[in-house]
């Protein structure tokens, strides 16, 4: 079942960053005594007593500033934005933590967010509210701090939970009780290969999905941004179950539309999580740009799969090289993923697109590949023999063993004398002596260390 949601929500400066760095265990969010300073939504995964959650950062919500004095200076321009970007993560959430200051008590804007907060709750048939609001008052480090936190109740949303995000202080209690509130819904099991189709707004996925279907099941518009959730399509290809995932375009940061077109980059996430394979539709006639290749980083930290279609290849001029320089172009720009396939497409005339399907799930099945462990062995020492790994500090790295311990994605552990002697090249190296062999296409590879000392 997908993970639960939880958005951490306040007035500017009152500590949300530090706990999502927290809650994250990596620090991920930029962390800044200026108020403002957080202006984009950040998901993270993080995990309490074995229960995953998606915890999502926001600005901080200024309902009072309405004209007057920003908060600080230059954060003005943001105050709006941040506001709603905080409202749409509650829609999407499963819970809300509430952040306010305990060094400064209860302010205006506290009393204003509360109010925010208590229209977005719905009542349930059981006569409980959702989604659930944790009260949390932070920077409680001192006992005189936490018996203040009192003061909080006057806000009408239960009990203060006093914490201290940056130390640590009675997160745990409250994590405690934030996971009791999870959904424990279970799905019915859904065993069709799920393809995500992805890629900046007016890159013709809607048109592709079109395609595919042979309906108009979404809307196609050349206004960027028609499509704004993600839509699940069902399909059955030569006997094999298929769900395509529709999603709304994904745009740069700076460029992203306050409202429903920030709602929409968050499901666009989510459903790159869900997915097997992701189709990374991108426009032919402006070329890969920065933002494609970001894009594509959002697939490779999910460990996905990935068929890159470069569209409207009707709309372009060609010679007999034009393709090659395409070719050559955007591997050079997916450096970092440079095994991903390539489909030059037309959605809107059909050209190629009755391979996408065959490619994704040709894709799909070398995701699911293994390769027995005397075979992966003969592999890795043919690659030492050939070029044997550089020493570092007098000292070189020695491959014991490697075994294949899961496919979806293929993932290999690799028993080491130092897992620190492995840099980065060495570890492209084995992984493309492993692809030579076995191909692995669009499919990203886990190589993990394990040393001698370890457990």
């Amino acid at each position: 079942m997908p993970k639960p949601i939880v958005a951490l929500v306040g007035r500017p400066n009152v500590g949300k960053s530090t706990l999502f760095n927290r809650l994250a265990g990596e620090r991920l969010a930029i962390v800044d005594e200026t108020p403002g300073t957080t202006r984009d939504r950040i998901l993270a995964e993080s995990e309490w007593n074995g229960i995953l959650f998606d915890v999502i950062d926001t600005g901080g919500i200024d309902p009072s500033h309405g004209g007057r004095t920003p908060l600080s200076v230059g954060s003005a321009d943001f105050i709006k934005e941040i506001r709603t970007q905080a409202q749409i993560a509650i829609q999407e959430a499963d819970a809300i933590l509430f952040l306010t200051d305990g060094s400064s008590g209860v302010t205006p804007p506290d009393r204003e967010v509360a109010e925010i907060l208590r229209r977005s709750q719905k009542k349930l048939e059981d006569g409980s509210l959702w989604p659930p609001i944790f009260l949390v008052v932070n920077k409680c480090e001192s006992p005189a701090r936490r018996a203040a936190a009192s003061e909080f109740y006057e806000l009408g949303l239960g009990d203060p939970h006093p914490i201290s995000a940056l130390h640590g202080t009675s997160t745990g209690d409250l994590l405690d009780e934030l996971v009791k509130t999870f959904p424990q819904v279970e799905e019915e099991e859904d065993e069709s290969i799920k393809i995500a189709i992805v890629g900046k707004p007016n890159a013709g996925k809607s048109s592709l999905l079109n395609q595919l279907t042979g309906e108009e099941r979404a809307i196609v518009s050349p206004i960027p941004g028609t499509t704004r959730d993600a839509v699940d399509t069902q399909i059955v290809y030569e006997g094999i179950p298929v769900t395509l995932i529709d999603t709304a375009g994904i745009r740069r940061r700076g460029r992203i539309d306050p409202g429903v077109e920030k709602y929409s980059v968050l499901r666009s996430l989510k459903a790159i999580e869900r997915a097997d394979v992701a189709l990374l539709m991108i426009d032919a006639t402006t070329g890969i740009t920065a933002q494609d290749a970001h894009i594509a980083g959002f697939i490779l930290d999910a460990w996905k799969s990935t068929v890159v279609l470069v569209n409207k290849w009707d709309a372009i001029e060609k010679d007999s090289y034009t393709m090659d320089v395409f070719t050559h172009i955007i591997l050079q720009e997916l450096k970092f993923m440079d095994y991903v396939p390539l489909l030059f497409i037309s959605a809107k005339t059909g050209q190629r697109v009755d391979r996408v399907l065959p490619l994704a799930l040709q894709v799909q099945e070398e995701r699911l590949a293994r390769i027995t462990t005397s075979k992966l062995n003969q592999i890795l020492r043919k690659a030492q023999d050939a070029h044997p790994a550089p020493t570092h500090s007098g000292k070189q790295l020695k491959i014991y063993y490697a075994t294949q311990v899961r496919s979806n994605p293929p993932t290999f552990l690799v028993y080491v004398n130092d897992p620190k002697l492995m840099h980065f090249s060495y570890r492209r190296f084995l992984e493309n002596r492993i692809r030579e062999e076995y191909g692995f296409l669009g499919t990203p590879i886990r190589i993990v260390l394990r040393g001698k000392k370890d457990k």
